[in-house]
């Protein structure tokens, strides 16, 4: 009578373990690749809640520049439905920030669509390409900001505020796909037959 629940017992535990070492690995990729980012515990909150694939270093730079596009458009939306400025030089400012949080969802989507489609004889191109819509939104960010200078009250401490955070998880993600870019020399990624990373 003992053998049965102990053979059950033992069973459970094996399984529960190996569920275990298979939630581990990418957590422990996310640890790694964190450790070094521009905000590291912000790198490591926002990619270990993700929800998407990340067992590759290129489904966590792909899961980073969606945090960051997603981010980015939640603050567009805010921008544009949720604050108004009281004196001219508030509405003169946040015209412009809209317009530039507008440029850098664009150009974070269209990192997204890059790093989506990589491929082997063209990844040099493509990584040049993700890493320069990752700057330009950067700079985007940051311009938006720097609309502001003179600004005192609420509406300057809340966009800034929120664009902080999208230009720190933007940040992150650019070094998410800087990373990519210098394993590559080191490694191939992951790739399939034709050529695919």
């Amino acid at each position: 009578m003992m053998t049965i629940p102990f053979c059950l017992l033992t069973i459970l535990l094996f399984h529960s373990s190996a569920a275990a070492s298979k939630h581990g690995a990418p957590q422990d990729l996310v640890r790694s690749l964190c450790v070094h980012a521009s905000y590291p515990s912000l790198c490591l909150r926002t990619l270990s809640s993700y929800s998407g694939p990340a067992n590759t270093p290129r489904d966590l730079a792909q899961a980073a520049v969606k945090v960051s596009l997603s981010r980015a458009g939640k603050v567009s939306n805010y921008l544009t439905t949720s604050v108004t400025g009281k004196s001219k030089r508030e509405r003169v400012a946040l015209s412009d920030c809209v317009e530039q949080i507008a440029e850098s969802v664009d150009e974070l989507s269209k990192t997204l669509g890059e790093l989506k489609h990589l491929r082997g004889e063209t990844f040099e191109f493509q990584m040049s390409n993700a890493q320069t819509w990752m700057s330009a939104a950067l700079t985007n960010e940051d311009t938006c900001l720097d609309g502001f200078e003179g600004v005192d009250g609420k509406v300057k401490s809340d966009v800034k505020r929120k664009i902080t955070n999208v230009a720190k998880v933007t940040s992150n993600a650019l070094y998410m796909i800087n990373g990519l870019d210098e394993s590559r020399g080191r490694h191939r990624l992951n790739h399939d037959d034709d050529g695919r990373l």
